[in-house]
């Protein structure tokens, strides 16, 4: 499950970044001093948001792994609960048809004839 999750997570991370490096590169600009910044600055910039998108993408991916690994626990715990209060909560009403169950039961062995055990060739 974690393994299926990482890889689907991984494949998000890949298609984003891919977006980023293909997708319209003039969607933000930066200005300093009410001047478009150009120059090798600029490439250094893009690469440096990207290595950012990358890394941030990272955390988030491990976080929600953890997150949804949490979640699971969680609810194994809430259906262990629910199925300890059903059993404690059905069982003094069981009891009545429990008891001549377990009698029948016990007289169907007793009656039952007994066969020796079969020897494997």
């Amino acid at each position: 499950m974690i393994r299926k999750l990482a890889i689907v997570l991984a494949v998000v991370m890949i298609g984003f970044l891919v977006w980023h490096v293909v997708g319209p590169g003039d969607a933000v600009s930066i200005e300093v001093n009410g001047r478009k910044l150009t120059g090798p600055f600029d490439a250094v910039v893009g690469v440096w948001g990207l290595i950012i998108a990358a890394v941030t993408l990272f955390c988030v991916a491990i976080l929600l792994a953890f997150v949804f690994a949490g979640v699971a626990l969680l609810l194994l715990g809430v259906f262990a609960l629910v199925g300890l209060i059903l059993a404690a909560v059905g069982l003094p009403f069981l009891l009545p048809i429990l008891i001549p169950l377990f009698l029948l039961w016990l007289f169907c062995v007793l009656v039952r004839p007994r066969r020796p055990p079969r020897q494997r060739a």
